[in-house]
């Protein structure tokens, strides 16, 4: 039997006798030759005939200033799109658009209507463009948007401080109480923890598919979403997998724990005031006070979820101070955003990555459940956990009612 075996090292050469960086580059330099000849040559004319290009403008925002108002357009189909007509409920209107000419792809306008709106009414704004399509804008009721100015900066900071920081803070003012339980009311506690993130998930999931609805076509809202939230879960799988197991129980691995719930429901939170933020720009909150006492309302039980991991110890007044403000200070962020420079894309990373996050702090709580009852040789799924779960849903749902009030 012949052993004898080639002593040749990794080449430098291919199979056929061409350098490897050469066999790498030529299928990209062939299909960029393809490319060029199909954009030149045309092949597929014969089955355009006569039909009329494919348009797609976006109606990204609408600004409603003193008798008028701005709308911002994007193009993001694969043709020039040009604005021949502009209609207020149903009527034409004057309007002036810049820059003038046809929007290339990818291209933004603003167009200004001048309107004496009157506040509090719907109004519907329809773009129509030279081929004759019609793209549609909603004000559901009509109210200045806000400029950036102190008054307004303040305005909304405070929004978000209601929203975010102290519902957190009055959470975690439970802490006492919560020391004072036994090991299996803590896991009780930790229970209803999963059963609040779960909520928070579903509700997080589902927020960022309403709004990547408003995404233009050609930056994909749903897969982006998607996308954040597994970036999200898998960067903090990464970071996570980097400590041992034997320091998940110890007073700093709780720590972690709750810094990692904090961390989530802060990105649930940013995109929470993001949304808020805008619909209080744009009139869509007129019953505003009812929203933030709703909000605060259905955010105080994130203060327990952030406490649970750390009943066993005593953290600092510093640490719960930080716990607090990195979860509630980003509704005061994302209220500003939302309310100055509302983005249907940055909204909906931000969702995604805010569910991406929650999903593997549910992980990393639930392991917590299971390592105790592992070493008690007790099933995590017992009555008593079960009973904390369903506890923290429906504490989330009711709450959430007096948000959608």
């Amino acid at each position: 039997m012949d052993t004898t075996r080639s002593n040749i090292s990794p080449s430098t050469e291919s199979r056929f006798g061409l350098p490897v960086w050469v066999s790498a580059l030529l299928p990209f330099v062939l299909l960029a030759a393809l490319i060029a000849v199909f954009f030149n040559t045309n092949p597929l004319a014969v089955f355009s005939g006569e039909l009329p290009p494919i348009e797609s403008l976006a109606l990204e925002r609408i600004e409603l200033r003193p008798g008028q108002f701005v709308v911002t357009v994007f193009n993001s189909g694969p043709e020039p799109v040009a604005v021949s007509q502009v209609m207020v409920d149903d009527a034409f209107w004057q309007h002036l658009i810049s820059p003038s000419g046809a929007l290339p792809r990818f291209g933004r306008a603003t167009i200004t209507i001048p309107y004496n709106w009157v506040e509090s009414e719907p109004h519907v704004i329809t773009v129509i463009t030279e081929t004759g399509a019609t793209f549609i804008g909603e004000v559901a009721v009509a109210a200045e948007t806000p400029r950036p100015d102190a008054t307004q900066f303040l305005a909304y900071g405070l929004l978000g401080i209601y929203i975010g920081i102290i519902p957190v803070g009055l959470g975690l003012l439970w802490f006492p109480a919560m020391r004072r339980m036994g090991r299996k009311g803590l896991n009780f506690v930790l229970a209803l923890t999963v059963g609040l993130l779960i909520f928070l998930l579903i509700d997080t999931a589902l927020e960022a598919v309403e709004v990547a609805g408003d995404v233009a076509g050609v930056f994909q809202g749903l897969p982006v979403a998607v996308f954040a939230a597994l970036i999200a879960w898998l960067g903090i799988t990464a970071v996570s997998g980097k400590q041992p197991e034997a320091e998940r129980d110890s007073s700093g691995g709780r720590m972690r724990i709750a810094a990692l719930i904090a961390l989530s429901i802060g990105l649930h939170n940013f995109g929470e005031g993001l949304v808020v933020g805008a619909a209080f720009a744009l009139g869509e909150a007129a019953l505003g006070s009812f929203l933030v006492i709703g909000f605060t309302l259905h955010n105080v039980t994130e203060g327990i979820g952030i406490a649970a991991p750390v009943t066993k110890d005593r953290p600092s007044i510093k640490s719960f101070i930080a716990l607090a403000a990195l979860a509630g200070l980003p509704a005061v962020v994302g209220a500003w955003v939302g309310g100055f420079a509302y983005s249907p894309l940055l909204a909906t990373i931000f969702l995604g990555v805010g569910a991406g996050a929650i999903w593997q702090v549910i992980v990393e709580v639930g392991r917590l459940l299971l390592r105790d009852a592992e070493r008690r040789g007790e099933s995590a799924a017992n009555w008593l956990n079960v009973a904390g779960l369903a506890l923290g849903l429906a504490v989330m749902y009711f709450t959430a009612y007096f948000v959608k009030f």
